[in-house]
């Protein structure tokens, strides 16, 4: 008997609408006290929003406000700069 290959967990791009798997995906929270943060591990408590590890990508969000919608909460720009880092830091995007 073989064994399956276990399946990635399939998250959807709030902004582009693609189901992606999660480790091409970054997560934006906001919890309870409405603090909006970028969630490095994926399991923090709160609403989160998913964005593909784009640059082009993260610059739509900005644009249209996506997060604010999906969030509903004000998102500020240092939110957007820090996103921005993290992919230009990431080797696999």
């Amino acid at each position: 008997m073989t064994r399956s290959k276990k399946q990635q967990p399939l998250r959807k791009c709030v902004v582009t609408q693609e189901m992606v798997p999660k480790q091409q995906l970054i997560r934006v929270v906001r919890n309870k006290e409405g603090e909006v943060f970028v969630d490095d591990t994926g399991k923090k408590n709160g609403r989160g929003a998913y964005l593909k590890k784009d640059i082009k990508v993260i610059e739509q969000a900005k644009a249209q406000q996506v997060l604010n919608r999906h969030l509903k909460a004000k998102v500020d720009e240092s939110i957007y700069e820090e996103l921005t880092a993290k992919v230009k830091a990431d080797p696999s995007s």
